[in-house]
């Protein structure tokens, strides 16, 4: 297992922060933070997670927070992108009264990473679609002040940062307050779909699968994630469509099989509806 340092991403005594956002595509073997902590959302994929020898299934939209000291590591990615925070417990301490008499606060950036930092502790932030939107474009923020540096970037990046901290805790307490039993379902819902998405499922059996009617997953998938199974099931397909159309010279209708799809005209219907253009052009642009 090996050690890494904050000063391995930045120089910058002064301002000991620093963002990485982007792909990993290969697996990350164990290691831990000596000097900093780390605040990690996944963006899109997924993988599997190890902290010190317990694995987990961590896709997008997940969030959580790993103290330094934290033994970690990633394998088996799956187009799996995500946004490393890194910065040093103190920069918390800003964090006035009213944040921290927050929940979601003390779950999120306080007790989860204490306890995962000892023994295994799975729990943690969902993200629905909508929020996750909020979260990157918030990032990207961040991430246009980091790589400009103009005068004062550095009180705008410690301002943004306690935004973010915020943004996530109140999203953190809003999830614990809610019904965490259809959660649960819904979790089982989501890691079936995310597993089994290029064969043919249907709804029933996701339902079936997760213990809950249709209607109930109907419900509880368009309060939480701001959309229906079956459009989050083709959304993924689509995702996959769009890799094999850049990355292979596959006819469309090799890809439509592939993904999921019956028909290469079912697939070129999708495409064009979600993405806003037909599978020949996106790979034309491509």
């Amino acid at each position: 297992m090996s050690d890494v340092y904050l000063n391995w991403f930045t120089t910058d005594e002064q301002f000991p922060f620093f963002i990485h956002y982007g792909g990993h595509e290969e697996e990350m073997s164990l290691h831990k933070h000596v000097d900093f902590s780390e605040l990690v959302i996944v963006l899109s994929g997924h993988a599997t997670h190890i902290v010190n020898n317990e694995e987990s299934f961590i896709k997008k939209g997940n969030v959580f927070v790993l103290n330094g000291g934290t033994p970690h590591a990633y394998k088996a990615p799956f187009e799996f992108r995500i946004c490393n925070v890194m910065f040093r417990p103190e920069m918390l301490k800003s964090a006035g009264a009213d944040l921290r008499s927050l929940n979601g606060y003390q779950a999120l950036f306080i007790l989860e990473p204490f306890y995962r930092s000892i023994n295994p502790y799975r729990s943690k932030l969902n993200l629905s679609i909508a929020n996750l939107e909020y979260v990157s474009a918030l990032v990207q923020a961040m991430i246009s002040e980091y790589e400009t540096k103009q005068q004062g970037y550095q009180t705008m990046l410690a301002s943004r940062f306690m935004e973010l901290v915020v943004y996530l805790s109140r999203q953190y307490d809003h999830q614990e307050s809610g019904l965490m039993g259809s959660l649960m379902h819904l979790a089982s819902a989501i890691s079936f779909i995310e597993d089994h998405y290029l064969e043919q499922i249907t709804l029933e059996e996701i339902a079936a699968k997760s213990n809950i009617s249709v209607r109930h997953l109907n419900r509880i998938c368009k309060s939480y994630y701001q959309t229906t199974p079956i459009a989050y099931l083709q959304r993924l397909r689509l995702e996959r469509a769009c890799t094999l159309l850049k990355q292979t010279s596959l006819s469309i209708t090799d890809i439509s099989y592939a993904c999921g799809f019956n028909d290469s005209n079912y697939l070129t219907r999708q495409f064009k509806k979600i993405i806003g253009m037909t599978p020949k052009a996106y790979r034309r642009m491509q």
